[in-house]
């Protein structure tokens, strides 16, 4: 099987818990295929519209990892159906259900009891996905409450961990004020984020770190500023967990966020840095300090952009959960598509990272045609250890609302962890 994955790939050419995301888009490797422009609200006279809202996935995933005897095989299909309702005088009301469903389920879900199989973090679930009344106003000026995505910046610190079948959301209030001149403004109080894990999860043990909701006061707090080609933002992160099993996870995180764009005739260069100290907060019990550090660099250049980065979650100690942790990100774009990092080790985690993407012309016969080839090497932050390194690979297109998606993901674990090659093909729809 690992054969037929190395094969495949070169034709390419949370905590504790499996997170995943969409795949990146750049400076990052790039989305498999752009998603098709939403369908326009339909009038109903009076000021009222009217938006359906359909996404409907079907993915085969395949996970082969040392110490396993049997593959994980995973056919999933995730349907999300709701409706927005366009209201006078800038309001609109928002509401959406999901539901999984395992049509082959060789694979354990980490709430479906399956361990003698490897992780695939998409078990069976049917719940309400959103639901929202949201106000727009002048100056882009946006309140939304009630349940809701939230995706912050590049998704490092709060995501909606969109690559897993039923994603996160949020029961929260978002303000956000996007022209004050050169200013931005962005808060947000959450008080529950609904899990990836859904309803297999919710008659676990309490102290269990896989738990379908998790109550706490959440602050997400970020304000931003432009100055001519850079793009600076401040950011707060009080991540309050009130589960027994979650406790570990609270945390209070500070720090700054830079990106740079420089045109340079016909080369595109974005520079990326960022820096946050990080602590215990609320519940958690642990006392420590850990620091973040990101340096990130690409260029875009006939259709091909390449990256490269150094991303550095810093270690407090040595002790578990007292290195630097994002209990609340899209984890998936992040330190390899294998997910072997979804909690940083407790001597922390380096990440040394190259990619490759192109986006190729419209054709014919496969618009919107995508691949991405990116490798990443990893120590420990801490002692400076070998943690391994992974190559990941991906190709997609699209054609009219459906698009398409073949992924490999393979990990060295260089004698820390489990050798694992990872592979998806998907098939996705839209209105």
């Amino acid at each position: 099987m690992r054969a037929l994955m190395i094969g495949l790939a070169g034709a390419c050419a949370t905590p504790a818990l499996a997170q995943a995301a969409p795949p990146a888009g750049p400076p990052r490797p790039p989305a498999a295929a752009a998603a098709p422009a939403q369908m326009p609200p339909i009038p109903l006279g009076g000021g009222w519209t009217i938006r359906p809202l359909v996404d409907a996935r079907l993915r085969y995933e395949n996970v082969d990892q040392d110490g396993f005897a049997r593959d994980a095989v995973a056919l999933t299909a995730r349907v999300r159906a709701g409706v927005e309702l366009g209201l006078p005088q800038g309001f609109s009301l928002l509401a959406e259900a999901e539901a999984t469903a395992p049509l082959v389920e060789h694979y354990n879900s980490q709430a479906n009891g399956r361990t003698a199989f490897p992780i695939v973090a998409d078990g069976a679930n049917i719940e309400l996905n959103r639901l929202q009344l949201q106000y727009r106003g002048v100056r882009n000026l946006v309140v939304t409450a009630g349940r809701q995505r939230i995706n912050l910046d590049d998704q490092r610190f709060v995501g909606s961990v969109g690559w897993r079948q039923n994603e996160q959301t949020f029961d929260a209030v978002r303000f956000e004020a996007q022209h004050l001149g050169p200013f931005s403004i962005d808060v947000t109080y959450a008080w529950k984020v609904w899990t990836i894990f859904g309803i297999e999860a919710r008659d676990l043990p309490r102290t269990s770190a896989v738990r379908q909701s998790i109550g706490g006061d959440n602050v997400f707090a970020g304000a931003g500023a432009t100055f001519g080609p850079i793009q600076a933002r401040a950011f707060a992160y009080l991540i309050d967990q009130d589960e027994p099993g979650r406790l570990g996870f609270s945390s209070q995180t500070y720090g700054l966020r830079a990106v740079g764009t420089l045109p340079t005739g016909r080369i595109r260069s974005t520079l990326t840095a960022s820096y946050a100290r990080q602590s215990d907060y609320a519940g958690n019990s642990n006392r420590y300090a850990a620091d973040y550090w990101l340096l990130e660099g690409a260029a875009t250049l006939g259709g091909f952009t390449a990256t490269a980065g150094f991303e550095d979650l810093g270690a407090s100690g040595g002790r578990p959960l007292t290195s630097f942790q994002t209990p609340l990100a899209t984890l998936h774009r992040f330190n390899g598509w294998a997910d072997k990092f979804l909690t940083t080790p407790p001597d922390g985690l380096r990440d040394y990272y190259l990619s490759v993407g192109r986006t190729f012309n419209p054709t014919h016969s496969l618009p919107a045609l995508q691949a991405s080839l990116a490798w990443h090497a990893f120590t420990s932050d801490r002692l400076v250890r070998a943690y391994g390194q992974e190559w990941d690979a991906q190709l997609g297109f699209r054609l009219n609302r459906t698009r398409f998606l073949v992924k490999y993901a393979g990990y060295d674990a260089d004698r820390f962890g489990a050798d694992t090659d990872k592979f998806w093909f998907q098939i996705e729809w839209s209105l």
